[in-house]
Parts: C-alpha cells; structure tokens; sequence
C-alpha cells in the first residue's frame, strides 16, 4: 500500500475532447482507474493517485485551494480563470485558439474596425488584455454559452470564441479575423505540494515524457548490401549508433536504428537509392534515455 501522504489527487475534465485526450494519456502511462458514466471520484489501482473528475472551469479553482493537488486543463481557461497555480508541464494535446470572428459580409480590415464597438465572449480577461495591447476600446459582452448568435441578435458586432476546426462559426454564418491565444492542454500543480506529493508528481512526469517522446520515434529495421552500411548509416544514425547484425546471406546485414519520424521521411528515397531493402517501420509504445 502507497503511502497516504503521497497519494497524488488529480483533477481532470468529466467529459469531451480534452478527457478523452487526458484518460488516453493515463493508460499510456499504464496507471489504471476507473472512469465510468456519473463517476466524480476513483483511485488508480497500480499507482499513488486519485482522481477527481470536474468541470472544466472548476479545476483551476480545486488546485489553488489544496483540494486537488495537480490538474489538466486547458491553457485558455487557467488563464481566464486568474488562479494561483504552477504551469508543471505542457502537454502539447487538445490544441485550438481563441478567434475573433465577425459576420461574413462584413469587410474586415483590421483589429482597429473594433474601435467603440462590442465583443461577445466567454473569455473577458484575455480578450481585454488583448484589446489593450493593441490600443483598441471597445465593449466586452460576457456571455457564459452560444456566443456565436451574438452578432445576428445585435448584441455585439463580433465574437471572440474557441475554434477548434472553425465549422461553428461556418454554421453561424461567421469568418474567423484574428487569433489572438494559442491553447493546449496543460498539467498545473498546487504552490504547495509536500515533498511527498513532489515525488509522486516527479514519476507521474517521468512516465509522461516517456509516452509523448516515443510518439515522435519509430524502431526501424531493414536489410542492406555490407558495402552500403557506411552510406545508410550516415541516413539513420540513431540515439547513439544502429545495431548491425550479419545475416545469412553473404555480404549483407541487417540494420536496426532508432530515429524521429520526420527524419526518416525526409531520407527514405535516399535509404532505397543505397540499396536497403526490406524496411520495416514499427511504433515505439515508451522511450527512456
């Protein structure tokens, strides 16, 4: 049994894209709970943890006060939120943007249009520092939900809103004008965790990075003509160096090498041109070095 003192309680989001994403992530990380329909609170059966599961505007809020120790959330709402938290470490999942976005006739030429106009938006802190920044005044209207039918109930001349892939705003008869917040998801600590809770956290982290590292990496193997193993080596040359190992054939190895996927895109057609032959790509599923 764990002890109590460092049972980690994390707080996650009880539904939509960014739990999807977040749960995918715990099972990555081999740390298994349950997360059934109407469920607000479990605890991992192979690991330190608990799990609170909230809305999304709630988390920041829980980590502050102490009531859960670390938290995902979405960039775009600790920010609004105004919380006192630690940004611990970006996830790089759940991307979008927080958009201006006006009707579609209107000819928009610049952020300047909004001189002494209005906004609606569920996000009044970050719109307004925005506007600041860019000398602009113009009236925020804060509404909590559907805030694209704003315009065409002439509460407001544009929108500022989360686009995702944009179809929302195509639906309601408006064009995205200006992004001003780039968000993903993020995991934020309380100030104050035990050293305890530090520890847990560590090897939460530690498991996290192995996960997202071996997304961007794959094993590959492939056969090559012993007197082409220097040329395909400088292509791949891996972590620290491929493994060579002869086969039965004579004169020809096989070569094993670990490297980032773009890399091997980028020097397939020259790996072929030396004469490796059969290539096998495989997904690494944890990487540690």
């Amino acid at each position: 049994m764990p002890n109590t003192d460092s049972i980690l309680r994390i707080a996650l989001q009880k539904s939509g894209r960014l739990s999807e994403d977040s749960f995918r992530l715990f099972k990555e990380c081999g740390i298994k709970f349950e997360s059934g329909t109407g469920k607000l609170k479990t605890s991992s059966s192979n690991f330190p943890a608990e799990f609170l599961f909230l809305r999304d505007d709630d988390i920041p809020g829980y980590v502050e006060d102490g009531v859960a120790d670390i938290g995902i959330v979405g960039e775009n709402v600790f920010i609004e939120s105004n919380r006192k938290a630690e940004t611990t470490y970006r996830l790089g999942f759940s991307k979008c943007r927080l958009s201006i976005a006006v009707p579609r006739g209107v000819e928009y030429k610049g952020i300047d249009d909004f001189q002494g106009k209005s906004i609606a938006t569920s996000y009044p802190r970050i719109l307004s520092n925005f506007l600041k920044e860019q000398n602009v005044k113009a009236d925020i209207h804060e509404i909590s939900g559907s805030v694209e039918i704003a315009p065409s109930i002439g509460l407001a001349e544009g929108v500022c809103d989360i686009v995702s892939s944009g179809s929302t705003l195509l639906s309601n008869g408006l064009k995205e004008v200006e992004v001003i917040f780039r968000s993903e998801a993020i995991l934020i600590a309380n100030k104050k965790l035990s050293k305890a809770k530090h520890d847990t956290l560590n090897k939460l982290l530690f498991r996290i990075k192995a996960v997202q590292t071996a997304q961007n990496y794959k094993y590959i193997l492939l056969n090559a003509p012993n007197d082409k193993l220097e040329d395909i080596i400088n292509m791949i040359p891996g972590m620290k160096s491929p493994t060579i190992v002869p086969l039965a054939m004579e004169g020809w190895s096989s070569i094993h090498s670990v490297l980032e996927e773009n890399q091997f895109w980028e020097n397939i057609e020259a790996i072929r041109s030396a004469g490796a032959e059969g290539i096998l790509v495989i997904p690494i599923e944890k990487m540690i070095y």
